[in-house]
């Protein structure tokens, strides 16, 4: 689009396929011509999502908003495959290289994503807590915010605990599930049981994949619903929440941690009002009675006026000039006063002494 930010992508064919692979937080397409001897050579291209980029597929001539990069089918009517970002924190970049500085991926290479993680504890970068470890690509490629805090809710660490105080116990964890003494079915029984950290950064993002139809698709509100009922934690009424020192917020239940921000005070999610309210709106009380149900009420209290009630609302105080001269308009008329009376009246009026003069 013209208001992309990414750069041109150099591939033109009149026919190609698209094929894609995913690493962590980072998707590669590759554009192959369907006839590779007379066209043009593959090209890569590596998105990066942000906080609201997606794909969706969708007819050419209703693109949606912020489709910023579009690959056109050939059938007729045409549609779109586009990628689309409303926030523009996403982007793309030619080539087929991931980012150096992302570790393993916590869905596709879990086995050398947890031996990274476990060799390199010595790092200072978990020398803070594990909230903010848990969004270090470096370590954790593929975790985001609302993942970290179903992770840490489910195994009741608290996010404002050190990483390392964390991590380190993973060490017996592993030393105890590779007993030789204990069978193989038991070591599975105790990982179901038992899951710890580092399997649960695979194990909760491959069920939100699993799921992916019936909770991601956005064209469709109940399974937007589906979603939010998955969810234990993030965004969930009644859990607590603070700003990390990254200034993004953490979502959790009970005590936040040794290390949470000084002068902060946890945050409760309010709580969803009864549905009972809100299919009764009748029921509500006079103090929480939305403006729009009071001037209902006003309106449905309001009867037809009688004409005597319309005379009356006439003669009452009225306020501008035209309304002054309706109403004089409309008095019965009153036995003409000479002029010089007229000012003698007002005179006497103005002092405040004495009565007028007779006529």
């Amino acid at each position: 689009s013209a208001v992309g930010r990414g750069p041109e992508v150099p591939f033109r064919s009149e026919a190609y396929s698209i094929s894609a692979v995913a690493r962590g937080k980072e998707l590669r397409l590759t554009l192959s011509a369907l006839d590779p001897a007379a066209g043009p050579p593959a090209q890569d291209v590596v998105f990066r999502f942000g906080m609201s980029g997606s794909f969706r597929l969708c007819p050419a001539a209703e693109l949606p908003r912020h489709a910023h990069l579009r690959f056109l089918t050939r059938e007729s009517p045409p549609r779109a495959l586009c990628f689309v970002d409303p926030r523009r924190f996403g982007s793309w970049r030619l080539g087929d290289a991931w980012q150096p500085e992302r570790g393993p991926c916590v869905v596709s290479e879990y086995q050398a994503f947890r031996e990274n993680v476990l060799k390199n504890l010595d790092d200072r970068a978990f020398d803070k807590p594990i909230c903010e470890v848990l969004l270090n690509q470096k370590y954790f490629n593929g975790i985001g915010n609302y993942l970290r805090a179903e992770i840490l809710y489910r195994l009741k660490i608290p996010p404002f605990e050190k990483a390392r105080t964390v991590l380190e116990a993973l060490k017996e964890q592993e030393r105890r599930k590779k007993d030789p003494s204990l069978t193989l079915s038991k070591k599975v029984k105790l990982k179901q049981e038992n899951p710890d950290l580092l399997e649960l950064c695979h194990a909760v993002p491959m069920e939100v994949i699993m799921a992916e139809k019936q909770l991601l698709d956005p064209e469709h509100s109940e399974n937007d619903a589906a979603f939010k009922n998955w969810l234990q934690c993030y965004l969930v009424p009644g859990m607590s929440s603070l700003r990390d020192r990254n200034g993004r917020t953490i979502w959790f239940q009970g005590e936040p941690g040794p290390m949470a921000p000084k002068g902060q005070t946890p945050r409760k999610t309010p709580r969803k009002k009864s549905p009972q309210l809100k299919a009764d709106p009748e029921a509500l009380s006079p103090k929480v009675t939305p403006r729009a149900l009071k001037q209902r009420h006003r309106a449905a209290a309001k009867s037809p006026k009688s004409e005597e009630e319309k005379e009356e609302e006439a003669d009452g105080p009225r306020k501008g000039r035209a309304r002054r001269r309706r109403k004089v308009t409309a008095a019965p008329a009153l036995p003409e006063v000479p002029p010089s009376v007229r000012r003698s009246r007002r005179t006497s009026a103005r002092r405040g002494k004495g009565a007028a003069p007779a006529v």
